[in-house]
């Protein structure tokens, strides 16, 4: 069914539209209509799959992104003033694991002049977003604090609305307007219409008691109540906001070693299951002849502690690297036992890759290792671990960056360091990975060697995951509730009072 709108879709609109307004699109965005799906099908699903309403909402999105210049955006587009105020830029996730894009109205002050820069912005931010994460929703941060009326300006916030309702279609997680001025009530009724009744559900009004609904003190600034660090500065552009973890320059700490020595002989009690031989693509062990018989045991029972680890099944298959698991990286809880999880990376070209890892909690991780580089046809099994009792996140993500190596090139830490630094950004490949915390005391990256347990530990852990979606939908629901009583107590109240007014009205007159 999806299949056959979309290829209806595209036949529509090369035979209505191609044939005189070609001129009026960017030829990458026709070639884009033509290759990407999922791009298509947002639309699609935006216009209730109505190819009409669609065939509309794609020609008003393609003459916008061609006045625009959308695709050919970057730093210098924008005025360098704008980019340095912090008015808008890209940082932290909801709860929900979305994107936060920030606006901080008391930046903003209503000027003609500089309107079209403020526009272009919003545009750079969505479509640098968009290129990257194709498809995940973002949740848009409207911060009033500090704000008065010179600071709203109507027709930028309209704009913010039709990017989300007809450029950038299903990317719209909720639209959160934090501390509104009671004298900004009248302006921003007029936001509800602009939404329509099927964006309606996802504008959020909030207060600071309220706010931790959407987004954990981790993710928010002071003034928020949270207890993010995060200070907006430019240059560099602020980006997915990820950074060096613990332990990747420099030897670790002794104190470090003493806890990754014990977490490994903790490890080590479990019997695990190996992967398949069809997902496992081990290197060869190759022993210095000269390296001192100690030195050598020594490795291979750090190797052996270290190969108790189940391979994670889900493979990312990517033109360097296939990463496992693809998508998320399973921790356990305290109680559980099991904190680490494991990364493998499979070198699927015939060079050198070189390849790093980055967070956006290095606070938090340990992760070894964090920047080196795998032989032709090699793994490396990447350990990471929280670090000093911290609590895993689910709005913690990573960033695995790879890129090829000349084969004359060394991979000690100073070439490595200098190769980084000399790479082209298109030749990096990047992948993200998501963070899940399980209960159960198996997470799905380790599995016990006896079959038949392993169903019931999956199984469990579904139940698990479920239970505590219902539990949370069930939470929400009740705070809806407790709105909707709220809401009939002050209308009961009023129409008390409005009584009570009448009454005495005709007492006093009559």
């Amino acid at each position: 069914m999806k299949a056959r709108l979309i290829a209806e879709t595209r036949r529509r609109f090369e035979a209505e539209y191609l044939t005189d307004k070609l001129d009026k699109y960017d030829p990458r965005d026709i070639e884009k209509l033509q290759q990407d799906d999922n791009w298509v099908e947002s639309y699609l699903c935006w216009r209730h799959n109505v190819i009409e309403e669609t065939l509309k909402m794609l020609d008003e999105s393609f003459q916008w992104r061609k006045e625009f210049t959308v695709n050919d955006l970057n730093e210098s587009s924008i005025p360098r003033r704008l980019l340095e105020i912090g008015g808008i830029y890209l940082h932290g996730y909801d709860k929900e694991g979305n994107k936060l894009l920030w606006i901080r109205v008391k930046y903003h002050v209503k000027d003609n002049k500089t309107a079209l820069d403020k526009k272009k912005l919003i545009a750079f931010w969505l479509e640098r977003y968009a290129k990257r994460e194709n498809g995940k929703p973002i949740t848009v941060m409207f911060d009033l604090s500090e704000t008065g009326i010179n600071n709203i300006d109507m027709d930028f916030v309209r704009f913010i609305i039709n990017c989300f309702k007809v450029y950038y279609p299903k990317y719209l997680s909720k639209l959160v307007i934090f501390d509104m001025p009671w004298i900004m009530n009248a302006a921003f009724k007029l936001v509800k219409t602009w939404l329509g009744p099927e964006a309606m559900s996802l504008l959020k009004f909030t207060s600071k008691n309220e706010i931790q609904e959407y987004v954990s003190v981790e993710y928010l600034p002071p003034h928020m109540g949270g207890t993010d660090p995060f200070k907006y500065s430019y240059p560099p552009l602020v980006d997915d906001d990820f950074q060096t973890p613990l332990c990747e320059n420099g030897p670790i700490t002794s104190e470090d070693e003493t806890s990754s020595k014990e977490d490994i002989e903790s490890d080590g009690k479990e019997t695990l299951e190996t992967i398949s031989n069809e997902e496992q693509t081990a290197p060869v062990k190759k022993v210095n002849p000269a390296e001192p018989n100690s030195k050598a045991e020594e490795n291979e029972k750090v190797d052996s502690k270290m190969k108790v680890f189940k391979k994670p099944l889900s493979v990312f298959k990517g033109p360097l690297l296939h990463i496992s698991p693809a998508e998320e990286l399973y921790f356990g809880t305290a109680e559980s036992g099991e904190k680490k999880t494991l990364i493998v990376l499979t070198n699927v070209t015939k060079n050198i890759v070189a390849f790093k890892v980055r967070t956006t909690a290095p606070e938090k991780y340990r992760v070894k290792p964090s920047n080196s580089s795998c032989e032709p046809g090699a793994s490396v099994d990447i350990v990471v671990s929280p670090h000093g009792g911290l609590t895993v996140s689910a709005q913690d993500r990573f960033l695995i960056m790879a890129a090829e190596m000349e084969q004359s090139s060394g991979t000690g830490p100073a070439e490595l360091t200098q190769f980084w630094k000399e790479v082209p950004k298109t030749k990096v490949m990047e992948h993200r990975l998501r963070c899940h915390t399980i209960e159960s005391s198996k997470p799905t990256t380790l599995t016990l060697k006896d079959g038949p347990f392993n169903m019931s530990d999956k199984t469990s852990e579904d139940i698990c995951l479920q239970l505590n979606r219902l539990l949370e939908s069930n939470r929400k629901l009740q705070d809806q509730v407790q709105r909707c009583i709220w809401f009939q107590q002050l209308l009961l109240s009023l129409m008390i009072l409005s009584l009570a007014f009448v009454i005495s009205f005709f007492y006093l007159y009559s």
